[in-house]
Order: C-alpha cells, then sequence, then structure tokens
C-alpha cells in the first residue's frame, strides 16, 4: 500500500516539477486551441476557462485510460515478482526525463517517437474538431490532445507500471495529470507570463534535478526500508528462543 500512495505522489510530483516542460510543449498547443475559440469567448477569461478546462479534461481522461493499459500489461509481473526491475526501469526513464528538461540530455526527445504511430492515427480526428464552438467539443479535442508524443507522459507511465494493476495505475496518471494543471491551464489563460518563465536556464535545471532525486528516492528509498522491516521481522525474542528450545 506505500509503494502504491508513492507511487501517486512521485507521478504528481513529476508532473508539477515538469511545470516548464509543459508550458514550453503544451502552451502552444493549448495557444492554438484557444486562438481557435470565438472571438468574444477570447477576450474573456471567464468565458474562455470553461472551455480551457474540458481540454484539460480531456487530456487527462486519454491519460488514465492510457495509464490503464499499461497497468494491464504490467500485471503479469506482479506473478514473477517484476516490479522490482520495473522500479529500476522507471527511475531510468525518470532521470533521462530530468536531463532532458535541464538540458544535459537533449537526445532523450527521440523517446517521444514511441507514440508516433497512435499520433498520426488520431491527429485527422483532432483537426475535425477545429475549430472549436462548443464545450463538448472542447472536451473531445482534450481527449485527443493526451495523445500527443510526450517524453513528460512516459516517463509518468513508466511510474504506472509500477504498481501493476489496471486501475491504479489509471489513478497514477491521473495524479500525474492533476500535477500538470497548474501549468498548462495557466498556460491557456497567461500564456505569455508562463512563456517566459520556461525559458529561464535555473528553473529549468531546478526541475531537472528535482526529477533525478526524486526518481533516487522512490528507487532506493523502498529498498532501504524493506531491508530495515526485514530485520526487525527475522528477529527472534529470547523467550521465543527459550520456548522452541523445551
Amino acid at each position: 500500500m506505500e509503494a502504491i500512495t508513492s507511487s501517486y505522489i512521485t507521478a504528481f510530483l513529476l508532473g508539477l516539477f515538469s511545470t516548464v516542460h509543459c508550458i514550453a510543449m503544451c502552451g502552444s498547443v493549448i495557444g492554438a486551441l484557444t486562438l481557435s475559440l470565438p472571438v468574444e469567448v477570447r477576450e474573456s477569461q471567464s468565458k474562455m476557462f470553461p472551455y480551457v478546462l474540458n481540454y484539460n479534461l480531456g487530456r487527462l481522461l486519454s491519460y488514465g485510460i492510457a495509464g490503464a493499459i499499461v497497468g494491464l500489461l504490467s500485471s503479469p509481473l506482479a506473478t514473477f515478482n517484476g516490479h522490482q526491475i520495473l522500479r529500476i526501469l522507471s527511475a531510468i526513464v525518470m532521470i533521462g526525463m530530468g536531463l532532458y528538461l535541464a538540458g544535459w540530455f537533449p537526445k532523450f526527445a527521440q523517446m517521444e517517437r514511441v507514440g508516433a504511430p497512435v499520433w498520426r492515427l488520431l491527429q485527422p480526428i483532432g483537426q475535425k474538431l477545429l475549430p472549436v464552438r462548443t464545450r463538448s467539443q472542447a472536451f473531445l479535442l482534450g481527449t485527443v490532445w493526451g495523445w500527443l508524443p510526450c517524453g513528460l507522459v512516459y516517463a509518468a507511465l513508466a511510474v504506472a507500471a509500477t504498481v501493476g494493476e489496471p486501475i491504479k495505475a489509471s489513478m497514477v496518471m491521473l495524479a500525474f495529470g492533476a500535477g500538470t494543471l497548474p501549468a498548462v491551464m495557466g498556460a491557456g489563460l497567461f500564456a505569455g507570463f508562463l512563456a517566459s518563465m520556461a525559458r529561464m536556464k535555473n528553473l529549468r535545471q531546478f526541475a531537472g534535478m528535482s526529477i533525478i532525486l526524486m526518481a533516487l528516492l522512490t528507487t532506493f528509498w523502498p529498498m532501504f526500508h524493506s531491508n530495515g522491516h526485514d530485520h526487525s521481522v527475522n528477529h527472534i525474542h529470547p523467550h521465543q528462543s527459550e520456548l522452541n528450545m523445551e
């Protein structure tokens, strides 16, 4: 249970710390989506907010579905105690993402090619939903947007795979999506200010180092904790030893 809870927290923080990546990558997307709205909607933040919200709710739904698929695929590993391997692989992906965010490992972006075939199938559907005129249309467009190839999403899916259950893996991805909401929602309402933040080198390096530190903690802390737990379990009380001798 503790491992699953830590996966939720890790996924949420992964989304939160990756704010600069979300703004840089999804900010332009949501900016384009916002520009497709009627002029009277764009001129009022109160009118635009429901559309931006529906974009993101659709995006989170796709994340949840992707998490469930990964959880279903990784669940057989529970029989073979493969979750430790998944945890290490997850940490490697997160470290790669952290180095990429900090600007020290640009080749990590090539990982986004993994989802390119799916995106090629869905992109024409998204184009048919433009221009956006209704909130339901915005929601449907958000569900397509959620499958946009993104290394950050793949890092979160690696975390989701460690829980090995479809429903819980889906919840991990929803936690990740919740972590990205402040940045992506803000990009739709305050694009100029947040875009300038995304270009700050020190901020990107801080976010990248935070993700690397989080990856190391989530991988090695459970190992140390379980070792200490096993030691306490295997300890035999002196009185119990005397009873066994009798």
